[in-house]
């Protein structure tokens, strides 16, 4: 299923713009049996919940909120922290909020510390916050 991202940052001038700026939430995704079998299977093991499933989802869940355009290049760098603040076992239901922390020039482009919030449908706290990090060449 493709979702068009809630915010579009259109070349790096946007993407300064955007510092401090909440840019939106995902869709819901249901976090079934069988994604985590097809999960478990993939990593070696039968968790019946496992937060790097959690983490992995990010990357289908972030380009439904935001997308950066009109630059040559876009690398995700890395993660600067991540943290599991609560499980998200099978039947569970999460999306994605997603902050632009800072951004920062490097040679040629800049780049970006989002946090990028795991929220689990009716709980408070959510399954994942990562802050990641992410480098957008002109």
């Amino acid at each position: 299923m493709t979702v068009a991202p809630v915010t579009v940052l259109d070349g790096l001038d946007d993407v300064r713009a955007a510092a401090g700026r909440h840019l939106g939430h995902s869709g819901w995704i249901e976090v079934d049996q069988t994604r985590l079998d097809r999960f478990a299977d993939a990593v070696g093991g039968r968790p019946l919940s496992d937060p790097y499933l959690v983490l992995s989802l990010t990357n289908l869940l972030l380009p439904q909120v935001v997308q950066v355009r009109g630059v040559a290049l876009g690398v995700n760098y890395g993660a600067d922290r991540v943290r599991f603040p609560a499980t998200a076992p099978a039947g569970t239901r999460l999306r994605a909020g997603v902050e632009l922390l800072e951004v920062t020039e490097v040679a040629g482009g800049v780049q970006t510390l989002m946090r990028i919030t795991v929220e689990v449908a009716g709980r408070r706290e959510p399954a994942c916050v990562v802050d990641a990090v992410s480098r957008w060449v002109a």
